[in-house]
C-alpha cells in the first residue's frame, strides 16, 4: 500500500523559521517499522507553512495514497481537521488515520462523523499503525490490535492501551529518513535530525502530556542502537542533532557513558542539544558537563520551570530543581547548573512558566528578570491546560480558563488567568520582556555561526520584532499598540489553508 505520513505546520512561536525547522521523528520512526512492500513516504509540513493547501493537494494527487497519517499536537488540532477535510474532498476513499499526544489524550475529538476519520493511534505507535496496516490488508482483526480506536458501521470501538515498550531487542526499528519528501531542516544554518535515546519520564509534573500518554517510566536504547541512529543521521546530512529524550538526565552515569560512547565512537563533529533537568547538571556537572561539551553538545534545554518555589510546588516540579547533599535539600539548583554549563561553553536555554494560579505581576516580572540575567535564549512558557493534565484540572476547578480555541494553546499564547491577571496581561509581560532577551544572544550566534548571522540577521530580528514600525522605534506608538499588531500577524499566521 501507499502510505503518506504528515506532521501538521503549527510551530512553536519561540525561534525564528530561518534559526530552526526541526523534523517529526516520530512519523519517520513510524516509517521505519513498517513492512517492507509498503511504499511509505512522510511530509513535514513545517517545512511548507504557506504551502500547506498546495503541498498536500499535490502529495495526495501525485503519490496516491491508500492510508493518510496525520502526527497531531492539542494546538494543532484544528488544523490537522483542515487537512483531513481537504484530503476526504479529493479522495473520499482514502483512509485516515491520527495519532500523537493530542489524539492519544482527546480521542473524543477525533469521533466526529463530518470528519470521517477511521482510525486513532493512542500511544507509541510503532507496532499500533504496523499492526494497523496488517489488518487493513487482511481486512479483518482490528480489536485484536492494542492502542487502536476505530471506527465501524456500529460506531467507534476503543481497544485496550497497549503497553508502553521495553525498547528493548529490535523489535522497534531504525526511522526511515530516506521516506521524507521535503527537505530543509536546519537549526542556526546546520542541517539538523532527531535522535531519541530513551523514553519516559518517572516524575509527576503537572503540566507534563508525557506522563498522562504513557505512565510515569523510563526505558532506554542501546549504545549500539543510538549510535547506529546518529550515523544514519549524519550519513542523511546532519551536522547538529536534536536528542529529543523526554528526560535524559533522570540516569546520570548513562547520560555519561553515552557521551563517552560518542566520542570513542568519533560521533562528535556534531552539534549535539539536549533537554535535561537542573538538579542532575548541579549535582554532576564537575564530571557531566566537560564530557557533554567533548562530545560536541552546544545547547541545553534547561527545565528551570520557576524560581519561586510556590510556583515549582503548583508545578510539582520542585524536585527536579533541588540541589542535594548528604540527602538532605540544601538549596535550588538551577544557577549552580547554569555555572556548570557556561564555564564548559554551553549555551543555556531557560524553559520557565509563566502565569500560574496565584502569580501576581511582580512575582512574573521576577521571572523574567531572572531570564535576563541567566539564560542565554528565552524559552518561556504560559501553563497550558492540555487535556488530560493535572494542571487541567487544577485550572478548571478554579475557574481560571479563559480560553478554549485549542489553536492558541501553543504554550506563547497564554490562555488561562491567575487570581491577579487576565491572560493578555500575562502574555504582554511576556512578550515585552522576552523580545529583548532573544537579542542579548545574538553575539554567541556570532561568535559560532558568523556567516549564517551574516546572511540572516534581518530576518531574525524581524521575527522578533513582528509588530514594531517606525513609528514605534521613534516613541510615538506604545508598546501595547504594538503587542496588539504582534498578536494580529500571529493569528494571520495560523491560517494556513
Amino acid at each position: 500500500m501507499n502510505v503518506l505520513l504528515l506532521s501538521m505546520p503549527d510551530s512553536f512561536e519561540h525561534m525564528p523559521t530561518v534559526a530552526v525547522r526541526m523534523p517529526n521523528g516520530a512519523l519517520c520512526s513510524l516509517a521505519g517499522n513498517l513492512d517492507s512492500h509498503h511504499k511509505v513516504e512522510v511530509a513535514d509540513l513545517i517545512l511548507v507553512p504557506q504551502k500547506v493547501r498546495e503541498t498536500v493537494e499535490q502529495l495526495v494527487s501525485q503519490r496516491n495514497p491508500h492510508i493518510v497519517g496525520l502526527s497531531v499536537m492539542t494546538f494543532q488540532r484544528k488544523t490537522a481537521l483542515q487537512i483531513v477535510a481537504l484530503i476526504r474532498s479529493m479522495r473520499p476513499q482514502i483512509r485516515i488515520v491520527v495519532g500523537g499526544y493530542d489524539p492519544s489524550l482527546a480521542p473524543n475529538a477525533y469521533m466526529n462523523d463530518s470528519d470521517r476519520i477511521d482510525y486513532i493511534v493512542r500511544g507509541e505507535g510503532e507496532l499500533t499503525f504496523r499492526e494497523l496496516l496488517r489488518a487493513i490488508e487482511r481486512g479483518s482483526g482490528f480489536q485484536q490490535i492494542l492502542g487502536l480506536s476505530y471506527r465501524a458501521e456500529d460506531g467507534w470501538h476503543e481497544n485496550p492501551s497497549r503497553p508502553v515498550h521495553s525498547l528493548e531487542g529490535n523489535e522497534i526499528r531504525l526511522p526511515k529518513r530516506d521516506a521524507r519528501v521535503l527537505h530543509g531542516y536546519t537549526m542556526m544554518g546546520r542541517p539538523i535530525d532527531v535522535v531519541e535515546t530513551s523514553r519516559g519520564c518517572t516524575f509527576d509534573c503537572g503540566f507534563c502530556s508525557i506522563i498522562e500518554m504513557r505512565g510515569r517510566n523510563f526505558h532506554t536504547y542501546s549504545f549500539d542502537r543510538v549510535l547506529a541512529d546518529i550515523r544514519d543521521a549524519r550519513e542523511h546530512g546532519a551536522r547538529a542533532i536534536f536528542i529529543v529524550d523526554d528526560n535524559i538526565s533522570l540516569n546520570i552515569k548513562r547520560f555519561e557513558a553515552l557521551c563517552q560512547a560518542i566520542i570513542d565512537a568519533g560521533l562528535n563533529d556534531i552539534v549535539y542539544s539536549v533537554q535535561a533537568m537542573t538538579s542532575p547538571i548541579a549535582m554532576h556537572g564537575d564530571t557531566l558537563a566537560p564530557l557533554m561539551k567533548k562530545a560536541g553538545f552546544r545547547y541545553v534545554f534547561l527545565g528551570i520551570e520557576n524560581i519561586l518555589e510556590d510556583d515549582l510546588q503548583f508545578l510539582k516540579a520542585a524536585a527536579k530543581n533541588e540541589f542535594r547533599e548528604k540527602g538532605r535539600k540544601t538549596g535550588n539548583a538551577t544557577l549552580r547548573a547554569i555555572d556548570y554549563l557556561h564555564k564548559n561553553n554551553m549555551y543555556v536555554v531557560g524553559g520557565l512558566i509563566i502565569g500560574n494560579p496565584d502569580d501576581t505581576r511582580e512575582s512574573i516580572l521576577a521571572n523574567l528578570e531572572f531570564a535576563r540575567q541567566y539564560v542565554d535564549w528565552p524559552y518561556i512558557q504560559h501553563p497550558t491546560p492540555y487535556p488530560g493534565t493535572p494542571m487541567t484540572k487544577d485550572f478548571r476547578a478554579r475557574d481560571l480558563i479563559k480560553i478554549e480555541r485549542m489553536e492558541e494553546y501553543d504554550g506563547t499564547t497564554a490562555v488561562v488567568a491567575t487570581r491577579y491577571l487576565e491572560p493578555e496581561e500575562i502574555e504582554f509581560e511576556r512578550w515585552r520582556a522576552e523580545r529583548w532577551m532573544k537579542t542579548r544572544h545574538i553575539p554567541a550566534v556570532i561568535a559560532h555561526d558568523p556567516l549564517f548571522v551574516l546572511r540572516n540577521w534581518w530576518k531574525m530580528l524581524s521575527h522578533t520584532f513582528r509588530g514594531s514600525s517606525l513609528r514605534s522605534m521613534l516613541g510615538l506608538e506604545s508598546d501595547r499598540e504594538v503587542f496588539e499588531r504582534y498578536r494580529q500577524i500571529r493569528r494571520a499566521e495560523r491560517a494556513y489553508l
